[in-house]
């Protein structure tokens, strides 16, 4: 059994999730949900990130204490993961003295290695960031991210020497030793570092900003907030708590990332575990953003999509369904009410729910609650070539996190099966005495049981109401699950309610 440790990235809590969020969530779970039907043993880990100055900001707004709203808003995004069967393993919240311990840990090693020094820094400052940029960065005067004009800022503060690292990271980032997924951000960053990396900013003043970890033996300066965060895929297995967790788990196989924030973990995250003598986590996935319209969907920028709706109309399986059968590797998604509600109803209810209640239909008609006897004779060998072939593809794509073609591979073992019950015809007067019927019965069984373990990363509320109809057993380990045959007679057939059911479509949305 192999070790798959995989994080998603730790989320603000400045606010609710947004349909962003729902899309890292969702797709990191994928990964996590088919490593396990590999047999794997899996670690996934999903933190929040709950200091800085967004968070500092954003209390005083709402005329609160931060903390008072980091633990509402903390208890949203917990209650979010479990609308959308996310099934994470671990979490660690940035307030938790636990990850505060492990950060100031960190902070030592950079310390000892000549990694931080402190000088004067006068620039421009974006909240929504929580990061400094440079002119080059803005577009008309503007962060390109949060569209908001940038702050000047004069203060003088901890560094971190990242330039002393570019040389090591572009080697590591170009013979994938940090493998960066898909290429083209791998090139993305490349391109930074040849354009020469500048020394970070690693910490705040607590006059202009009381809300963070404190500096070990300063306590006029608080840790900059990126420091802090990433940090929790190190303090959310153990890191300067757990030495025992922390050396099973780490490095971590996998993060899975935004765009936004892919300088930070490519360069500045590989950069801190090198002075702090850490193994380098293995590869970043790097998704794009939910669009409204084009637009990135952003708190900040005030077009967000309420998810909890679409979860409410919709529910979990057609949510998930909608974020990764809709997105390129890497790309963004652009959501409209309308392309869910018609996904909804042509994929899931006609193509998805109608096959398997036809065929637990056509299988209880002749066979009550019984399998079918198996018979190799009987079985097309071209049935069981194509679906090895998609096996196949399923798991490249996977392995790829490339969701979008991994779903379109279950979708054509679907659309073959509704090809071959049609051209079949198990039904009709005295088709019962005709004696292809029990292999043909049993094809579609066999199908309909490859089809479903296909998109149980996916769709887990659609399997388990599946696993309740058709016995299967996924304790038989990986390479038997993929073997044509796995539906065993003398195990009972029981068909139960629809998979999906019929909804009113959303009206001006």
């Amino acid at each position: 059994m192999s070790k798959f440790y995989l994080t998603t990235s730790a989320p603000y809590v400045n606010a609710k999730p947004h349909l962003g969020h729902f899309m890292e969530f969702v797709e990191a779970d994928v990964i996590a949900r088919y490593h396990r039907i590999k047999g794997d043993e899996v670690c996934f880990l999903s933190s929040t990130d709950e200091n800085g100055s967004k968070m500092y900001h954003t209390a005083q707004k709402l005329g609160g204490n931060p903390q008072q709203i980091c633990d509402e808003n903390s208890a949203y995004f917990r209650e979010t993961k479990d609308a959308l069967d996310i099934s994470m393993d671990k979490t660690i919240r940035t307030t938790d003295p636990r990850h505060q311990q492990a950060v100031q840990k960190l902070w030592l090693k950079f310390v000892e290695k000549g990694d931080i020094e402190k000088s004067k820094y006068e620039g421009l400052y974006c909240e929504g960031c929580e990061a400094f940029i440079t002119e080059k960065d803005l577009v008309d005067g503007k962060c390109p991210e949060h569209q908001r004009e940038p702050q000047f800022i004069s203060e003088e503060n901890y560094f971190f020497k990242l330039s002393r690292y570019s040389e090591q990271l572009q080697k590591l980032i170009q013979n994938d030793t940090i493998q960066i997924i898909p290429a083209f951000r791998k090139n993305e960053i490349l391109n930074v570092i040849k354009s020469g990396l500048q020394d970070v900013c690693f910490s705040r003043p607590k006059a202009s900003l009381p809300w963070g970890v404190d500096v070990p033996n300063d306590p006029d300066y608080v840790i900059y907030v990126w420091c802090d965060a990433l940090i929790n895929y190190l303090s959310g297995i153990g890191y300067g708590w757990d030495e025992t967790e922390f050396q099973k788990w780490w490095p971590a196989d996998l993060h899975v990332i935004g765009k936004g924030i892919s300088r930070f973990h490519a360069l500045v995250w590989p950069a801190m575990l090198l002075s702090a003598d850490l193994p380098l986590f293995k590869q970043l996935f790097v998704h794009g953003y939910v669009t409204l319209d084009g637009q990135k969907m952003s708190k900040s920028l005030g077009n967000v999509v309420d998810p909890y709706e679409l979860l409410k109309k919709y529910g979990s399986d057609a949510t998930r369904f909608y974020l990764t059968f809709e997105t390129p590797l890497g790309e963004d998604i652009d959501f409209t009410w309308d392309r869910m509600d018609k996904l909804y109803h042509s994929e899931l209810v006609n193509n998805l729910g109608n096959f398997f209640n036809r065929v637990l239909s056509i299988s209880e008609k002749y066979y009550g609650e019984n399998i079918p006897e198996f018979n190799s004779q009987t079985t097309d060998p071209s049935i069981q070539k194509l679906v090895a072939g998609v096996w196949d593809k399923w798991e490249k794509y996977l392995e790829a996190y490339d969701f979008k073609r991994a779903l379109e591979a279950a979708w054509e073992l679907l659309n073959f099966s509704n090809k071959y019950i049609n051209e079949k015809k198990p039904w009709g007067a005295n088709r019962e005495a005709q004696a292809d019927l029990p292999g043909v019965v049993y094809n579609l069984l066999e199908l309909a049981r490859f089809i479903v373990i296909l998109i149980r990363p996916f769709l887990p509320r659609t399997y388990d109401k599946v696993d309740k109809q058709i016995p299967i057993d996924l304790s038989v380990g990986y390479n038997e699950l993929k073997k044509w045959g796995g539906l065993k007679s003398g195990r009972k057939i029981k068909r139960g309610e629809f998979l999906f059911e019929k909804k009113s479509q959303v009206g001006g949305k």
